[in-house]
């Protein structure tokens, strides 16, 4: 797991690496080549998958809805075909999974390509049943992903849904000036991501000083929501504590009731559109004696001030902040089952492929 989380820089640019024309401010998928005249008609997305790959599909929602126009649909793909999803002529289906194998992943393509939707994949394994089926899809190309909890395949997916938004959108109502920002943002995500890895003894003294807790909540809003969520995932699965994601505007609604001073959370506080509502939130953690965790944007000293420990990441675009901030959970996940002596390659009655319903 460790290795793999480092090896996050080389397998972004691995996923992006010939795929950005700059100068243009446009993306080049050539795995879609052969369904573009199809895509430029598209009217809605339908995004299902499994897991991590789900939550990176959650990511990819806000993105395409914000920067591509499209209306997105996010479903967990073990429930897309029990519940009767009503399609529409335009709709594109577009199923992630890292191995291609995933059970409830192909079952929900093969409901999509049964009511004649163009199916897309974002997939990892080169001639896996995902590769083959699909219409079309984008390789990630960052090689094997042998960890059961799954790391650099996020990053990697949230990645390409990010080109995607920009190849949909230049065909759309995107300026130039925005597509260019987003691919030279885009090209520094591998250097950031090795700034954040150079604090790994920092977050791991902060794992030792939680280690003993048994209860975590993560909290996020907007594209961070979904990294709260993945958090949450990464230290429950190798670690076997309680850790719940939750919408930090949804916290008032229930999750707060559990906090005291033996409940850490940790939020998700960047720098970004709702950043004055996560500071709020923090107080309100504050006040009832919660112990708070923030990943908050290099230079943000206000901060200091509300959390008990802060891990900073550099400034980007707010659409690509889920790639940076997830890194120090990952981090911090690992660090902390580490320190209680378990195997974090081999957690508990889990499989790195999910090939059974």
């Amino acid at each position: 797991m460790l290795k793999e989380i480092y090896e996050q820089p080389v397998a972004i640019e691995n996923s992006i690496r010939g795929r950005i024309l700059e100068k243009e401010g446009r993306v080049k998928l050539g795995g879609f080549a052969e369904v573009a005249d199809r895509l430029k008609s598209s009217q809605r997305i339908h995004i299902a998958a499994c897991g991590t790959a789900y939550l990176a599909g959650r990511v990819g929602e806000y993105i395409l809805e914000e920067y591509a126009g499209i209306p997105t649909e996010v479903d967990s793909a073990s429930e897309f075909r029990y519940r009767k999803p009503v399609f529409r002529g335009g709709d594109v289906f577009l199923a992630i999974s890292q191995s291609g194998e995933t059970a409830d992943t192909l079952a929900a393509l093969r409901e999509a390509k049964e009511k004649g939707l163009l199916t897309l994949g974002i997939v990892n394994v080169v001639g896996s049943t995902l590769a083959r089926e699909t219409d079309a899809g984008v390789y990630q190309h960052i090689g094997p992903e042998i960890g059961v909890a799954s790391t650099k395949a996020f990053t990697s997916q949230v990645a390409i849904l990010a080109l995607m938004a920009v190849m949909f959108g230049r065909s759309r109502e995107m300026s130039l000036a925005v597509g260019e920002r987003i691919a030279k943002e885009l090209k520094k995500i591998p250097a950031h991501i090795r700034a954040i890895l150079k604090q790994s003894e920092k977050i791991a003294a902060i794992a030792q000083k939680y280690e003993k807790y048994e209860n975590f909540l993560y909290l996020g809003r907007k594209y961070n929501l979904p990294a709260a969520y993945e958090g949450a995932l990464k230290l429950k699965e190798i670690s076997y504590v309680h850790a719940e994601g939750c919408g930090a505007g949804e916290m008032k609604h229930g999750s707060i009731a559990m906090i005291d001073e033996n409940f850490p959370s940790v939020f998700i506080a960047p720098q970004d559109s709702v950043y004055d509502k996560m500071i709020s939130n923090i107080e309100e953690v504050r006040a009832r004696k919660g112990p708070v965790i923030a990943v908050a944007t290099q230079g943000d000293e206000k901060i200091r001030d509300l959390a008990d420990d802060v891990i900073y990441i550099p400034k980007t675009l707010e659409m690509l902040t889920p790639i940076l901030s997830v890194i120090p959970l990952q981090l911090f996940a690992y660090h902390f089952a580490a320190l209680r002596g378990l195997d974090v390659d081999k957690p508990r009655n889990l499989a790195k492929s999910v090939t059974v319903e």
